[in-house]
């Protein structure tokens, strides 16, 4: 990439596409991890979005410096050689499984939120998951280049009319939840997140090769999260019962923005598609890099394994695999934080 603030946004734009995925496109995740705490959630975003700036572009840059060409270098060089081999073979198990979760999200659009069949669904994402992955980097950057911006535009729209409804209310938000687990919050889900994004992250700023470019990416990236965090925990503050809905954005927009519904649904579903795109081109990175096949064989393969895991189920497949998970990605963000 040429040092240009052009490239540095295409930095930021996957970033942010790789970050959001089903539970935040939908403020499930939001919710869960901000707003049932209240007032306290405003000031964990806040911390979120510094630790998203701060630690996503150190890891690039260490990825960049070490030449890292997937996760599994990356691993290796934080864990060391042991124990990076045993996180990443947890990982590329977890990993397939996400994407699994992403895709059954993208089905469940389909059949919950448009009336149609939750096959069909997944056979459109396969289809243009597949179409963007072979294309590359080029492919991930331009998908992100367009979701992201529609993404951001919508919640600034929908959190400025919770504002003027309801003012700063958000601020005076009772806990649902009160727990110091609130403050714990936003280091699980940056850690959780950060750990997810290595696939992707780590290649791209391996191609990037310019620390001009990568430094500004991630400042544009974290700040982008920071602010998306923020509007959608506004939003949904303002939504009685926030805690009791599995899509709580899509009953902010209901409620007070019906118009424009349809438009959203389509924002949901690009974001889970930017997240599924981001899976599968991390995963195929990484086995390109250990098996001597070529990239269209691992991908139909990895494609095949992900739509038969789909069939699972999206809430039975996040209950059982993301705590998991979480505990692991803890010990990547304290790795992250101290390694120099």
């Amino acid at each position: 990439m040429k040092r240009s603030w052009m490239s540095a946004c295409q930095i930021g734009a996957v970033y942010v596409g790789t970050i959001v995925g089903a539970g935040f496109a939908t403020g499930k995740e939001i919710v869960q991890f901000f707003t049932q705490y209240g007032w306290i959630g405003f000031f964990t975003i806040l911390l979120s979005g510094f630790l998203f700036i701060w630690l996503g572009t150190k890891m690039m840059l260490i990825s960049k410096r070490i030449k890292a060409n997937s996760y599994k270098e990356f691993n290796e060089y934080l864990f060391g050689a042991s124990a990076g081999t045993a996180v990443n073979i947890f990982m590329l198990v977890i990993l397939i499984c996400v994407g699994a979760v992403m895709l059954s999200g993208a089905g469940a659009v389909f059949e919950e939120q448009l009336g149609w069949s939750f096959q069909l669904g997944l056979l459109v994402t396969v289809i243009l998951s597949v179409s963007v992955v072979l294309f590359g980097v080029r492919g991930l950057v331009g998908v992100n280049i367009i979701v992201v911006p529609v993404m951001v535009i919508f919640s600034f729209i929908i959190a400025g009319n919770a504002i003027l409804e309801n003012g700063f209310s958000f601020m005076d938000l009772n806990p649902v939840s009160t727990s110091v687990k609130g403050w714990l919050a936003p280091f699980m889900y940056v850690s959780f997140n950060l750990a997810m994004a290595q696939p992707v992250l780590v290649p791209l700023a391996v191609e990037a090769n310019d620390d001009w470019v990568i430094k500004r990416g991630g400042y544009i990236g974290g700040a982008v999260l920071c602010f998306i965090l923020l509007t959608c925990h506004i939003s949904l503050a303002s939504l009685p019962n926030f805690s009791s809905f599995e899509i709580p954005m899509a009953e902010v927009v209901k409620l007070s923005m019906l118009s424009f519904f349809g438009i959203y649904v389509f924002v949901i579903y690009g974001e889970i598609f930017t997240s599924v795109v981001s899976d599968i081109f991390g995963l195929q990175r990484q086995l390109e890099s250990m098996l001597n096949v070529s990239r269209y064989v691992i991908t139909m393969v990895l494609i095949s394994i992900i739509y038969m895991i789909s069939q699972i189920g999206y809430g039975s497949l996040i209950e059982h695999l993301y705590p998991l998970f979480g505990y692991v990605s803890m010990a990547f963000l304290l790795l992250l934080i101290i390694r120099k």
